[in-house]
């Protein structure tokens, strides 16, 4: 905190962080916090155009930066202090012992530390971070809240926190996912804030699956956040190297961001116990929904009932509540968090608001017990010869497919029927799929208009660090070759 009031941040203020996982990064989080200003994680993957966009539009006071990754911040009259690169990062990406260093200009964070005068902060309204959207679809926006309503705000803020992350007194958390993605960010200092004694955080630099494994076992981990990309990878490996570690002592292992295949989640549960969770959370919203691991084999396919202090509702398109099993688009809030706006698009904001709560942009349904379904994206939606298809469907048909390891189905250009379907799917590894017979499959369950027009195989499919797959990279190509966007 003296560092930064130092450098000029005061009570509201935002320090950007173009952090790798490292330790440093909770250092940051914690001083930002304490001075009631802002942290505004960065994609450390991204151009340094886009990172500059995002730092004058969050107007960032100083940024905190892995030194190999300062060049990034450009010329822009930020101060700016450079963290060491741990020799673990250096080495996996191959850096110069130079790139390493803190560039001129930059203060070296070890040095600055030592030398900060004596602060005496006040005590302010704490903040939380400023989370850019991804931008897959357009210009990221900063989901900028307002401060926390006094001490009772922050704790009614926590205690929903810990519900959905399942942070507890003396958890033992394992943080394997990127920091600078808001939910992970949040999950780590959740259990920050609640460990105490026998507690502990351990950060990993990047995911490994047998490491993980193996540091489950070693630091007797209790408590995990995953996406359902990271579980496939678990599930790769040979029986004979998931039975060398002993993973009794999960208590809480909780997935989100991305869907997860039904026979996924089974895999899992089966696997580590019944100690599978998932969440259904949007950064706009926070997680709203929660469900464990005997409703998951009972509702196969839903994320979960509304978490206590949460409202979700299915609205038609005039905002009117849908009854049980019809399908519109999902509506929630969580009260416990501070309402928020997009930082300087006020009108973006306006555009979400349901009459207290927020449009998620998600088609989905909830049946009698008040469970919640989700069927895709309302962006996603296609029209093939005027009927509405959501490729989540299509993609959840596919995923049940022998030799399936994940897939994207998406609507391409169409003369006839303005759109149809296209699907890139990646195989297991060793697996030799033929299109013909996954057509096959696929009409057994699906009808005609459902099964995609065009299939292809893929060695990767791209995704975001959160998971999701990017489809606008598998999809933009079709649409140009067309000279035509809808």
């Amino acid at each position: 905190m003296r560092g930064l009031a130092a450098l000029g941040v005061e009570e509201a203020d935002s320090v950007a962080l173009l952090l790798r996982n490292d330790i440093a990064f909770l250092e940051a989080c914690v001083a930002i916090r304490g001075l009631g200003a802002y942290s505004v994680p960065l994609n450390w993957h991204a151009q340094p155009h886009e990172i500059r966009t995002i730092l004058r539009d969050s107007g960032a006071k100083a940024v905190i930066a892995h030194a190999d990754l300062a060049a990034a911040i450009g010329d822009l009259g930020v101060p700016s202090v450079a963290v060491p690169t741990p020799a673990e990062v250096a080495e996996a990406y191959a850096l110069d012992a130079q790139d390493c260093l803190a560039p001129a200009g930059a203060l070296a964070w070890e040095s600055w530390l030592r030398a900060l005068p004596a602060h005496t902060p006040v005590a302010p309204r704490t903040r939380g971070s400023i989370a850019y959207t991804s931008g897959s679809t357009g210009t990221p926006k900063g989901i900028q809240r307002g401060p926390c309503a006094g001490p009772a705000g922050e704790q009614a803020g926590l205690r929903t926190a810990c519900a959905s992350f399942g942070a507890r007194a003396g958890v033992r958390s394992l943080i394997c996912g990127p920091l600078y993605h808001s939910m992970q960010a949040a999950n780590l200092q959740t259990a920050y804030s609640v460990f105490g004694d026998g507690g502990l955080v351990v950060i990993e630099p990047r995911f490994e699956p047998e490491r993980l494994l193996a540091n489950i076992e070693k630091h007797r981990i209790t408590q995990i956040l995953m996406v359902p990309v990271l579980f496939v990878r678990l599930l790769r490996l040979p029986q004979s190297v998931r039975r060398r570690y002993d993973l009794s002592s999960l208590e809480w292992v909780v997935h989100s961001a991305a869907p997860c295949a039904p026979q996924v989640k089974r895999a899992m549960i089966e696997w580590f116990g019944p100690v599978i969770r998932e969440f259904y959370a949007q950064s706009e919203t926070g997680a709203v929904t929660l469900i464990d691991s005997a409703e998951a084999l009972r509702k196969p396919g839903s994320v979960g009932r509304a978490l206590p202090g949460c409202t979700v509702k299915v609205l038609d398109d005039a905002g009117t509540e849908l009854p049980p099993g019809e399908e519109g688009e999902i509506a929630a809030v969580n009260h416990a968090y501070p309402d928020f706006t997009y930082r300087n698009r006020p009108e973006a904001r306006a555009a979400i608001e349901r009459g207290g709560l927020i449009a998620t942009g998600d088609i989905g349904y909830l049946d009698r017990e008040g469970f919640l379904f989700l069927c895709g994206r309302k962006s996603d939606l296609v029209i093939c010869g005027g009927v509405n298809i959501f490729p989540a469907q299509i993609e959840e048909a596919l995923s049940a497919c022998p030799g399936v390891a994940d897939c994207a189905v998406f609507g391409i250009p169409d003369e006839e029927y303005g759109e149809v379907l296209a699907a890139h799917v990646q195989p297991l590894p060793g697996a030799r799929l033929e299109e013909s017979a996954l057509r096959a499959q696929l009409r057994e369950r699906l009808s005609g208009l459902q099964v995609p027009r065009i299939i292809r195989f893929e060695q990767a499919l791209p995704r975001q660090d959160s998971g999701k797959i990017f489809k606008k990279r598998l999809r933009d190509p079709y649409w140009a070759a067309a000279g035509r966007r809808v």
